[in-house]
């Protein structure tokens, strides 16, 4: 079998992988099955086989041999246990002992009961494969001591371990301290995933979790949820023989105080890396600020991974509190925050442009709070009644390519190569341009930006195809996998028009 990594170990690190040989851009690295797939904390009741939301009441549905959720679909077709693919192994447990699912209220707040159901499944699992628990799973990091400073292993030990040990009756079979540690590795470890109905799993997958951080990635990574969230890593970029391989433990469209917050208390480690030194994120300016005291003055962290750190302007003698700082962004975020809940229409989208509007006094353009309102622009512009595609007059269809521009800008830099976000934003990118060459011919025009109708289309082509070509990795039933087929198919019927002038 051919290696395309190995694994090293160092004390900043610990166990790390690193390329085996030249790895090109795009080249499957490893395929792995989880441990163990299952909710993610403080999830609301739901399904404990497909995990779709359900009703948490008296009236909600239930397994019908353990009483705990199941959505009434699942509980059809799961007529006996053995049908069950991930709820089987707790619903034994849970039904020998008579430990009856309680009613909430809220079905809508986080439901405590559900915590332990991960836990307790990759617990079940390493009885079951002991030889992948001590090879895989066991060495893994988990961080017990300073976790045992943290006020969840309290809420732990009263929600999860005693519940499993006590009412259970699992103490026989797990100790105290073999929970805690498998909270652990959870919590440290653990990736999220998203069914195939879109709704959010988390799973250990040991080989990409030996894979070091960094805020700038090198690995991507698609999960199948219809082949049992089969996991496939591939090469984002070109990585040479030796070359450290780095995923990403938060999300890369976030500034850096936040994804150093994420960082320290979920991971227990301060993130090091280029971007999250640099106080300009890599030349983007993604969290600076405009100066308010000077023209063309940008604002940054004098130190970006203290977020008490003073903030100063590049160009004048203006200082801020980091501190004052934060409590601003967090209060733009909060506006941002509360456009979620207006109705998917035209005055969503003319709200969004409101605030982008508000906001660009204070922010830089590449701001990361901008370029969370381009993203939802970008979603809305030819989807939305009074602003479907066929309708936008060319400022707004040109309004469209320049916001997935400035969101391909951040992403060349963040998530270079060859990711799921390029894709998806390519793929909004390939239409304005379409449409746009489109009315410049029926206009009579015989170039655009100086370039032909023929060569305005092959542009959208072949933005069309890298979509494609990214997105062919992602399990058919998702999302992304069915708009893989919808960019193939629009490839073929684009090239047909390309064709045809000739």
């Amino acid at each position: 079998m051919d290696e395309t990594y190995r694994v090293l170990e160092s004390p900043e690190l610990g166990r790390y992988g690193v390329a085996a040989r030249d790895l090109r851009a795009g080249e499957r690295l490893f395929v792995e099955l989880p441990f163990a797939i299952g909710p993610k904390l403080d999830s609301p009741p739901l399904c404990l086989e497909c995990c779709c939301p359900v009703d948490g009441g008296d009236s909600g549905p239930r397994c019908p041999r353990c009483g705990w959720p199941l959505c009434e679909d699942c509980a059809a077709v799961l007529s006996t246990p053995e049908l069950a693919t991930y709820h089987r192994a707790e619903c034994a447990v849970f039904a020998e002992k008579c430990i009856r699912f309680q009613a909430v209220e809220d079905s809508t707040a986080g439901c405590v009961q559900l915590d332990c159901i991960t836990p307790l499944r990759v617990l079940l699992a390493a009885e079951v494969d002991r030889e992948r628990w001590e090879r895989e799973i066991a060495p893994m990091e988990y961080h017990g001591e300073a976790r045992r400073d943290e006020a969840n292993w309290t809420v732990d030990e009263h929600n999860i371990v005693e519940f499993l040990r006590g009412p259970c009756g699992l103490a026989d079979r797990f100790s105290a301290e073999l929970i805690q540690q498998v909270i652990g590795l959870l919590d440290v470890n653990a990736f999220e995933g998203r069914t195939c109905n879109g709704y959010s799993v988390r799973g250990l997958y040991p080989q990409l979790a030996i894979m070091a951080h960094n805020c700038v990635p090198n690995v991507v990574h698609s999960i199948h949820p219809s082949e049992d969230f089969r996991l496939e890593a591939r090469i984002a970029v070109d990585v040479a023989d030796g070359e450290t391989l780095y995923t990403t433990y938060t999300y890369t469209l976030t500034g850096t105080v936040a994804r150093q917050s994420i960082l320290k208390a979920s991971k227990f480690f301060t993130c090091l890396c280029a971007r999250c030194v640099d106080p300009t994120e890599l030349g983007t300016h993604f969290s600076s600020l405009l100066c308010s005291k000077c023209v063309g003055g940008l604002v940054v962290s004098t130190n970006p991974i203290d977020e008490q750190a003073d903030w100063k302007c590049g160009h004048c003698d203006f200082k801020i509190a980091g501190a004052i700082v934060q409590k601003a962004v967090i209060t733009m975020h909060n506006e941002l925050d509360e456009l979620v809940c207006l109705e998917y229409d035209a005055g969503r989208l003319e709200a969004y442009e409101r605030l982008y509007k508000k906001f660009r006094t204070v922010l830089h353009p590449l701001h990361f709070i901008n370029t969370a309102i381009r993203h939802s622009l970008i979603e809305l512009y030819g989807r939305i009644p009074g602003y479907e595609m066929a309708e936008l007059p060319d400022v707004l269809l040109e309004r469209k390519v320049e916001l997935c521009r400035d969101v391909l800008r951040v992403l060349d830099v963040f998530e270079p190569g060859r990711s799921r976000s390029r894709a998806m934003v390519l793929y909004e990118l390939h239409a304005p341009l379409i449409v746009l060459a489109q009315s410049g011919f029926a206009r009579g025009e015989e170039k655009r930006d100086g370039k032909t109708l023929k060569q305005q289309l092959t542009e959208a082509a072949t933005i069309l195809e890298e979509c494609g070509s990214i997105l062919e990795w992602e399990d058919p039933t998702t999302p992304e996998g069915i708009l893989a087929n919808v960019a193939k198919q629009s490839l073929l019927q684009l090239q047909q028009s390309i064709d045809s002038l000739d």
